[in-house]
């Protein structure tokens, strides 16, 4: 009784190891006796004990590796370092698993010599400006020859681009150059703009004086012009009323000699009395001389 007991947990034990349960983005490869039996893709699977077993497992994700530097020389006879990073993804499990050994450490070797490739055809400036060309280019060669792998290179970036110090300090002593060179230009042109607007800003000012002077003169010619005619249409109402009131020639005598009372008055030293107001003059002095003559009689 207990020695079956035993072997039906045994047995149990058996059939619970070869209950594989298969998670998402993975795949396991299965072989039969040693031979390639099939590939487990996500979900429960049942493995024949003894006779098929688990070979590998294989990570279905993208992967990222980063490549230590590498040392390259460029058209110009420059020594560079220079480190990648390469984003892959198995898309076949069979042919990573039996496509190559150690598929990492040939992926690094093939990523190597076609970095060394492509930079020995290219000068120093080219290749530090040049850096999508050379990751499109990188990313072409390496996919091609991993696909007989399983494996798909989805991108490749070249990290860093190491040059030599000496040819660091030139670089940097040309941007020191470039960035002072623009920094005088654009002072330059910064100084000529200034000029420029208060030049401009000058001649509105001048412009605007002169137009300001031109509507004053207008203006005091306007005003003197209405004052003249005001004064015209003044006299031309006075005469207008005179004529209406038909007045007598002693009252035109009179008046004349109220004028002269009131430019009398003024400081000038000389007066210029027309003929015509003299003999009316003399005309009023007779009058008066008859009026005292009268008032003597009377007495």
């Amino acid at each position: 009784m207990g020695f079956f007991i035993v072997f039906i947990i045994l047995v149990f034990l058996i059939i619970v190891s070869c209950i594989k349960i298969v998670p998402q983005a993975h795949a396991y490869i299965v072989e039969r006796l040693g031979a390639y039996h099939a590939t487990w893709n996500v979900g429960l699977h049942f493995k024949v004990p003894i006779i098929e077993k688990v070979s590998k497992r294989v990570n279905l994700k993208e992967q990222v590796v980063d490549f230590a530097p590498q040392g390259v020389i460029t058209k110009d006879n420059v020594t560079m370092q220079i480190d990648t990073v390469v984003y892959f993804q198995i898309t076949d499990p069979k042919l990573y698993t039996y496509g190559v050994e150690r598929p990492m450490m040939a992926i690094e070797n093939l990523t190597a010599t076609t970095l060394r490739n492509i930079i020995g055809e290219m000068e120093l400036d080219e290749t530090l400006t040049s850096r999508d060309i050379v990751n499109t280019k990188m990313r072409s060669i390496l996919d091609e020859a991993t696909d007989p792998w399983g494996i798909k290179i989805n991108r490749v970036e070249l990290k860093n681009i190491i040059p030599p110090r000496e040819i660091q300090d030139s670089m940097e002593r040309q941007m020191k150059a470039e960035r002072e060179r623009r920094e005088s230009i654009l002072r330059a042109e910064g100084e000529k703009k200034s000029a420029i607007l208060v030049a401009e800003g000058e001649k509105e000012s001048a412009i605007l004086r002169a137009e300001a002077t031109k509507e004053a003169a207008i203006r005091q010619a306007e005003g003197e012009a209405e004052a003249i005619l005001k004064v015209q249409k003044a006299v031309a109402e006075g005469l207008k009323l005179i004529n209406e009131a038909a007045p007598s020639k002693e009252t035109l005598t009179l008046r004349s000699f109220e004028a002269l009372e009131k430019v009398s008055e003024g400081k000038a030293t000389k007066l210029i009395i027309p003929s015509e107001i003299q003999g009316l003059a003399g005309l009023a002095g007779a009058l008066k001389e008859t009026i005292k003559e009268d008032e003597k009689k009377s007495k």
